[in-house]
């Protein structure tokens, strides 16, 4: 599980394809407190870690199923693009997004940015089929960070980003026409069941 609250930018060094793709990231995470074996949110889909290393940069390979390329964005990823990091969640960890499972929903497009003062309005366009799990003042995972949705109309939203997000993640990089990995809130796909059922 993860919380949306990205804790480092990592940099794709390269991608190979031998039967599913694998990819090495460059971080700025301590590679001697990693795993083999552990869960990394990658721009938002939980991949697990294959190898590490030190040299040139530190850096961990996560090999990627065609099911999960096939839901995602990671076709896109190219030697040298940002990407949003976050570690699995530990008991204990201050929860300051919201719970994130890393199993992307389907790809949102950017059809519109705006800047309204020092924020910037990116307007986005979710799959039909699951614009029904999106609500105003709910949270979605966009890329692998938490965000609150500001308004709401068919399957278009919009989301305000602040100066520190786009700091702090690869928010800063994004353009209209970008792809982004979208996950709903797991909240709002239970009660969106329970409806059906009732």
């Amino acid at each position: 599980m993860f919380t949306g609250i990205i804790t480092d930018i990592g940099r794709v060094l390269e991608t190979r394809k031998s039967g599913d793709l694998t990819a090495r990231i460059g971080t700025a995470y301590d590679i001697g407190n990693i795993e083999i074996g552990a869960s990394i949110a990658c721009d938002g889909v939980c991949l697990t870690v294959v190898a590490l290393g030190q040299k040139p940069e530190p850096w961990f390979e996560v090999q990627i199923s065609a099911e999960s390329v096939s839901k995602t964005n990671l076709d896109t990823w190219q030697t040298g693009k940002r990407i949003n990091l976050e570690r699995a969640l530990k008991v204990g960890d201050e929860l300051g997004g919201h719970i994130v499972s890393g199993h992307v929903d389907g790809v949102a497009e950017v059809v519109r940015m705006q800047d309204e003062g020092d924020s910037t309005r990116v307007t986005l366009k979710a799959p039909d089929d699951l614009a029904k799990f999106i609500a105003p003042k709910g949270s979605v995972a966009l890329n692998g960070t938490s965000l609150t949705v500001n308004d709401v109309e068919g399957a278009v939203f919009g989301i305000n980003f602040i100066p520190h997000t786009k700091a702090v993640t690869t928010w800063g990089d994004v353009r209209t026409g970008d792809r982004v990995n979208l996950e709903i809130d797991t909240l709002a796909r239970y009660v969106a069941r329970l409806n059906e059922a009732g």
